[in-house]
């Protein structure tokens, strides 16, 4: 799953023009609320469930009207767009589709309405699984945002390739040594595959912070970014997070330094490399097969298997996963916050989440939704990924995160570049010390 970088500059005349139409009769109207949400790619299963919930809801509510205000654009472009909307009462949308990943820089920008009275009152948010429900809580402690569904991270491995190069079709690694020995040993009797397939692009933005330093990182003994109070800046674990990139392409286990640098790598040549069975492992979510599955390749489960990220030596709990995940949420300048709940309490209904889930691929966030057969059924991997919520970590989702792992991504460009890791993770642990200021790092 891709994360966005902060809100871009540049604003079109276009874009202006999308402003002023998502006004009007929505905002006007008190029988009548409005919901904006991506539909791009492949997000059109959540304008297929949008469609599904406007249906019900009006149905259950005589009178009513949802307004659907679907916005055309590339990820990074849908939450400029949105973000712009919310400026104004005028263009905001009742409900919001909203990133888990903004939800703090929202609520500091004074965009979204507290839910936690609501959710109070509400007999299904005993349902959530613990661990997603930080998905939509912010800073101060208050939910901002009901998750619809989450995600988890841990390693992809083809079995076929790993038994021609003998090893096991179970695998599970212990150690980063272990994921180490293993790339080995397909370099070496399979020196035309990838043996270790990471996020490491310029191009791959977020995911190189979330899904390549940070699962390392928090599988460390400093184990985060950030301690609650503090950014951990120096970091040992960042540095033996640097370290073990530097070994694995100094060692030639990754993509080529061509591959990496290829903007197209990531949307094209990483899946079509798995299915040609030319990637032995490959660190990433529990999305990717539903990409194997949208994309012709039905029986991905035949070759590819998965299983836990380790932890740096095997240290307590031994494995580790991150997540992310889309919440829906409430306007702050809504006039019609009571009807906006009950669109997402209509949204968020159990069958709804399954049916959203089984189409999407991802996991859901109720826990009852996630052990419906329907959703077990509907990925033969679908109970491990889940499996891993129990202990999942979620990113720092504070307003200097942005600009903290853009350093990320330019500290990973630079080890690709050949510098020494411990050069690379002292200059980082500057750049977020200038980022947050002195008083708000420790070392660690």
């Amino acid at each position: 799953m891709q994360r966005r970088r902060a809100m871009s500059v540049l604003i079109t005349a276009t874009l202006g023009l999308s402003l002023a139409a998502c006004g009007g009769g929505a905002a006007d109207d008190p029988d009548t609320i409005s919901v904006a949400y991506h539909r791009y790619g492949n997000t059109l299963q959540v304008d297929q469930w949008m469609q599904r919930v406007k249906q019900q809801y009006e149905q259950a509510h005589p009178g009513k009207t949802v307004k659907l205000d679907p916005v055309v654009a590339p990820e990074g472009e849908y939450l400029s767009k949105l973000q712009l909307r919310m400026r104004s009462p005028s263009t905001a949308p009742d409900v919001l589709y909203e990133d888990s990943f903004n939800v703090n820089s929202d609520v500091a920008a004074g965009y979204l309405e507290p839910l936690d009275d609501r959710l109070a009152k509400w007999p299904d948010w005993e349902h959530y699984i613990d661990t997603t429900k930080q998905a939509g809580k912010a800073q101060d402690g208050k939910t901002y945002g009901v998750p619809l569904d989450t995600d988890t991270r841990g390693l992809w491995y083809n079995r076929e390739l790993f038994t021609q190069v003998g090893l096991p079709d179970d695998w599970r690694p212990r150690t980063w040594d272990d994921v180490l020995a293993a790339a080995r040993q397909v370099k070496k009797q399979r020196p035309g595959a990838i043996a270790l397939d990471l996020a490491l692009g310029k191009a791959e933005g977020e995911s190189v912070s979330m899904q390549t330093v940070e699962m390392l990182l928090y599988g460390t003994e400093t184990g985060t970014l950030h301690d609650g109070q503090k950014w951990i800046a120096p970091s040992k674990g960042f540095a033996d997070a640097m370290g073990f990139l530097s070994t694995a392409l100094a060692e030639g286990l990754t993509q080529s330094k061509a591959q990496i640098a290829d903007a197209q790598y990531d949307k094209v040549q990483r899946d079509e490399l798995v299915r040609d069975g030319e990637v032995a492992i490959r660190l990433d979510g529990s999305f990717a097969s539903g990409n194997w599955r949208d994309s012709g390749w039905q029986d991905w489960a035949k070759v590819m298997s998965a299983t836990p990220m380790p932890t740096q030596h095997g240290q307590a709990p031994g494995t580790v996963t991150l997540s992310g995940g889309w919440t829906l949420a409430i306007s702050s300048s809504s006039a019609k916050k009571d009807d906006a709940f009950e669109f997402i309490a209509q949204a968020m209904s159990k069958d709804n989440v399954v049916e959203y889930a089984t189409a999407s691929g991802n996991l859901p966030a109720r826990e009852d939704a996630a052990a419906d057969p329907r959703v077990l059924g509907a990925n033969p991997l679908n109970e491990f990924w889940i499996g891993l919520l129990d202990n999942t970590h979620y990113r720092p989702a504070l307003p200097e995160y942005p600009k903290v792992s853009q350093q990320i991504q330019q500290s990973v460009l630079d080890v690709v570049a050949g510098k020494p890791p411990d050069e690379v993770a002292d200059q980082w642990a500057q750049q977020v010390s200038r980022i947050v200021g002195p008083a708000g790092t420790r070392a660690g």
